[in-house]
């Protein structure tokens, strides 16, 4: 499918400030970028990276005192396997890769040691595969409220499953947890999402299983709220503290972001589930 994607944001500062940003999509054999478009207001020079083990496309800027703009806009094309999430199992650790290995560990916000004996006592009966990571993802959809305002960004996964409420990033950070705690690899996955409302950037996971073709990073949406077909991905990292799609080193003063995805050709069947390429460890 080919989408047409961007953003606008916004800011107020008093002084040089540097900023950060992570909102451009990746490049990948399942993710072709046909034409992309930034404009900055004031124009200022830019700095990047692309991070060689994940693809995040990272660029900094420094634009001087008063207001600042940044449009962003991209026309992408995204070609996701698809396949019978019957036949995907769990890779016991001994046979994972090793640049898989990094994604069991516990991060700032994916406290999975804290949580393994809710893992188990929750989820270990379950037949190991893709079941069991959506039987996560139903669980955390049932017993989480989607709800702004409850959590920040000082909030971890073993606050959610006592908060009970929360927004993308949470469901996905405690979606995480809960793999790495079985044995599963999981990471954070910013993306634009089609049928997300209101339209934001949003937030999943990616958890690493064996399909019929081997190994692979499949998608998971806990929030059931955007097509997994139709994710046009932005960044992945351990969890949220990797990918955050603005990162200011100063004081400044931001509007809330304008977001958009818009499919230029009929949508997938919803009920799919996308299965991304290895882009990295």
């Amino acid at each position: 499918m080919r989408f047409k994607i961007g953003c606008r944001l916004a800011y107020q500062t008093e002084s040089p400030v540097p900023f950060v940003f992570n909102i451009e999509a990746q490049r990948f054999e399942g993710q072709r970028i046909e034409r992309e478009d930034l404009v900055l207001s004031p124009d200022v020079p830019i700095d990047r990276w692309t991070s060689e083990d994940a693809g995040n496309r990272y660029f900094r800027i420094t634009p001087p005192a008063g207001p600042f703009t940044l449009d962003y806009s991209a026309i992408v094309e995204v070609t996701p396997s698809l396949g019978d999430a019957g036949a995907v199992k769990e890779i016991p650790i001994g046979r994972l890769p090793l640049p898989a290995l990094r994604h069991l560990f516990p991060s700032r916000y994916c406290q999975s040691d804290r949580l393994e004996r809710f893992a188990l006592s929750t989820f270990g009966a379950i037949e190991p595969g893709y079941a069991r990571v959506n039987a996560i993802c139903n669980w955390i959809y049932e017993y989480v409220t989607y709800e702004g305002g409850v959590s920040d960004a000082m909030t971890s996964a073993f606050d959610i499953v006592t908060l009970r409420a929360g927004v993308c990033r949470d469901f996905a950070h405690l979606g995480i947890s809960l793999c790495r705690a079985l044995g599963i690899p999981a990471r954070y996955v910013s993306a634009y999402a089609f049928r997300l409302q209101p339209p934001d950037f949003h937030a999943v996971f990616e958890a690493f299983l064996e399909g019929p073709a081997g190994p692979d990073w499949y998608i998971f949406d806990p929030t059931r709220m955007a097509d997994p077909a139709g994710l046009v991905r932005i960044g992945i990292g351990h969890d949220a503290a990797e990918v955050a799609f603005c990162t200011a080193f100063g004081p400044m003063v931001s509007e809330k972001p304008e977001v958009w995805i818009e499919a230029l050709e009929p949508a997938a069947d919803p009920t799919v589930h996308a299965v991304r390429p290895e882009a990295g460890g």
